[in-house]
């Protein structure tokens, strides 16, 4: 295993924009409490063919006036280069300067991606418009992302999506820490210097996890899902069981080298604060 090229550790934070007015107040609180730790930025999502487009961005702005980086979704489903174009515009008479550029998702029922194809596209065509102005992460996928023909080829698109531009990754969760530093591994030897920033999600409910895992492809090893779901329905035990392995897995990761962490919040604040206590992250 080699380390990873030298960069300050960093660390960074999900949301999804909210869709009630409940949820935008109960966001607001969740903000304040992590903004404390003065993370790098907070990242916002972008529902599936750009659905959540407008509240993507009122969730930005909102975020960003209150003192802390923000870093919206950029998806290419659904999305021509015209768009694409107003919306680099709005960001940058905002003040935003950093974007996570995706493929994103095909809603269900859609059966054409637009005039971007993959996300390398929308980064060469973000560097096209814009130049420098712009942090551009993009995804990463330690253990193969689910519709890849083959490890070497996602391996592939990974490194186009860094050759046209990007400064930085933010990878798929996992509770691997080998896949992670395979990967890291990989990248070095094909000349890839970019921090890649592990994604890092809490455990607190095993049938969410499992859902999600499912459809992104992340894998949750066999001792791990014997062990949660041997908990059944007590889901004290599922959260301090998460809560002691995904500080391990977060302790290890930085102790060999990762550029730091990115937390998949769920819009909560309680789970990620906990980890970072453990690993004396106030």
């Amino acid at each position: 295993m080699q380390s990873q090229t030298k960069h300050p550790q960093l660390f960074s934070f999900e949301f999804y924009p909210p869709k009630t007015e409940e949820g935008a107040i109960s966001l607001h609180v969740v903000h304040a409490q992590l903004a404390k730790l003065n993370p790098d930025f907070f990242s916002v999502t972008f529902g599936a063919g750009g659905s959540t487009r407008d509240k993507t961005l009122d969730t930005v702005i909102d975020i960003q006036s209150q003192g802390v980086a923000a870093a919206p979704h950029l998806s290419c489903v659904a999305s021509t280069k015209d768009n694409i174009r107003a919306i680099l515009k709005n960001y940058q008479d905002k003040g935003i300067a950093k974007i996570v550029a995706l493929r994103g998702d095909l809603p269900s029922g859609m059966l054409s991606a637009g005039e971007f194809r993959y996300a390398n596209e929308l980064v060469d065509f973000i560097r096209q418009e814009t130049g420098d102005y712009f942090q551009i992460h993009v995804a990463a996928y330690p253990e193969v992302h689910p519709q890849a023909t083959s490890a070497a080829e996602d391996f592939k698109n990974f490194k186009r999506k860094v050759d046209a531009g990007a400064n930085a990754a933010i990878t798929q969760y996992f509770y691997n820490a080998d896949a992670y530093f395979y990967f890291i591994d990989n990248c070095e030897k094909n000349g890839i210097t970019i921090p890649i920033v592990p994604g890092i999600m809490p455990i607190t409910q095993y049938t969410q996890l499992f859902r999600f895992s499912e459809m992104c492809g992340a894998d949750i090893p066999r001792w791990m899902r014997k062990r949660l779901e041997g908990f059944g329905d007590d889901r004290a035990s599922v959260q301090a069981f998460g809560l002691d392995l995904v500080s391990t897995l977060c302790q290890r990761l930085l102790d060999n080298g990762a550029p730091g962490l990115h937390f998949y919040t769920m819009n909560q604040s309680v789970p990620t604060l906990a980890i970072l206590e453990r690993l004396n992250i106030k």
